[in-house]
């Protein structure tokens, strides 16, 4: 009798441990179900995205799961970051979510009319988004609750130099070249400013995981050594498995993403092909996608007084994607021929060029505060208001 109920109460622990697995793993069900759905249907519904009411219904669907699935891609990347330490850590979580904007960037470039300007939107997208968007949140909400808020200028100045550098080589240098009659670099320029911006990002990373990781800790006196190693999100909200397990799910997850990201890539090019959406809409959206996990994570850091991880999320994350896209991007167009045009116009180059002032002022070294944190939300929404009214 005591064996019989010993076996029922292993199985019911074994049920409720599988149920909370389960859950946990509800966005890779979501996705899985998504993917199977447009894998049968999906060519008879995006024939009637001329349709107003049906397209906004798969955009908005596909967007959502999407994301969904890019929170929990995030989170097995932080788990194995945990589990396998740095540098590996970092290059997991990197890559992960890297190999979704450049899937959606490559779909949209390889499908539909040939839009040159999309890798360049995109960037851009994501500069303004992170250093205005994401960092002027971070840094009005830090300020509401907590004041003045302090940070490790080492690796905020670390951070800033190598993305200004890489911001100013994809993005302006192009407008000034002569090799070629349009904003983009010859087959030579490509394949060298891809390698020095792999490079570069390569000595940074070995800076910030091996060399001089205190540049990126919270600075003495505001540490707090229970969270100092936690990455991504909250290390206390993680329930951490085994190293199989998180590279398996990851991979599963991101593969949804990946192959929702050709139906998704399909409504963004009939919104600017046939709706007459900006041409800049398709970068937005990617840059979206792609920071969402990001931005909550650094969101919830400044509202507990963390500002140190904070900007280690927000200006890792734009470093990341700028360091490692662009080369990819110029990879893809060296070997399909497909045309790539990186230059900013006049307008943009002024923004681009006040954000990054404006950033250097604000991690200058002086505590953080609302004020700092409203100018950079003002630079913001001037770049929404320019994209859709230029």
């Amino acid at each position: 009798m005591a064996a019989k109920t010993v076996r029922k109460g292993r199985v019911k622990t074994r049920r409720s441990t599988y149920a909370a697995l389960a859950k946990q793993e509800l966005a890779l069900f979501g996705g899985i179900a998504t993917a199977v759905l447009f894998g049968i249907f999906g060519e008879f519904w995006l024939s009637h995205l001329d349709t107003y009411h049906i397209g906004v219904l798969l955009f908005f669907w596909l967007f959502g799961v999407m994301v969904w699935c890019s929170f929990s891609v995030v989170r097995h990347a932080d788990s194995l970051a945990e589990l396998l330490g740095e540098p590996y850590g970092t290059l997991i979580l990197t890559l992960s979510v890297i190999s979704i904007e450049v899937t959606m960037i490559a779909g949209i470039m390889l499908g539909g009319e040939n839009n040159p300007t999309l890798p360049r939107d995109t960037m851009f997208a994501i500069l303004m988004i992170v250093l205005n968007g994401m960092v002027g949140l971070t840094l009005v909400i830090g300020a509401l609750r907590h004041g003045q808020q302090h940070y490790n200028l080492q690796g905020a100045t670390a951070f800033l130099a190598v993305i200004t550098t890489l911001a100013v080589l994809s993005l302006v240098i192009p407008d000034f070249t002569t090799t070629t009659a349009t904003p983009t670099f010859s087959h030579l320029q490509a394949a060298i400013f891809a390698t020095l911006t792999l490079l570069l990002y390569g000595a940074f990373l070995m800076i910030q995981t091996v060399r001089h990781k205190t540049f990126f800790m919270e600075p003495e006196g505001t540490q707090r050594p229970a969270e100092q190693l936690s990455v991504g999100h909250s290390k206390h909200r993680i329930k951490i498995h085994s190293i199989p397990y998180h590279a398996v799910l990851l991979f599963l997850t991101l593969l949804q993403v990946i192959l929702l990201s050709e139906f998704l890539s399909k409504i963004l090019n009939h919104s600017v092909e046939e709706v007459g959406m900006p041409i800049a809409f398709s970068g937005i959206v990617i840059a979206m996608m792609v920071l969402a996990p990001e931005g909550m994570a650094a969101i919830e850091a400044a509202a507990r007084n963390r500002l140190q991880r904070a900007v280690n999320l927000c200006l890792g994350s734009a470093l990341s994607t700028i360091g490692l896209t662009i080369p990819a991007v110029l990879a893809i167009s060296l070997y399909t021929g497909v045309s790539l045009e990186l230059g900013l116009d006049r307008v943009e180059l002024v923004l681009l060029m006040l954000t990054l002032f404006i950033s250097l002022i604000t991690f200058s070294g002086v505590p953080t505060n609302l004020l700092l944190g409203v100018v950079h939300l003002v630079l913001f929404f001037s770049y929404l208001t320019l994209v859709f009214e230029p």
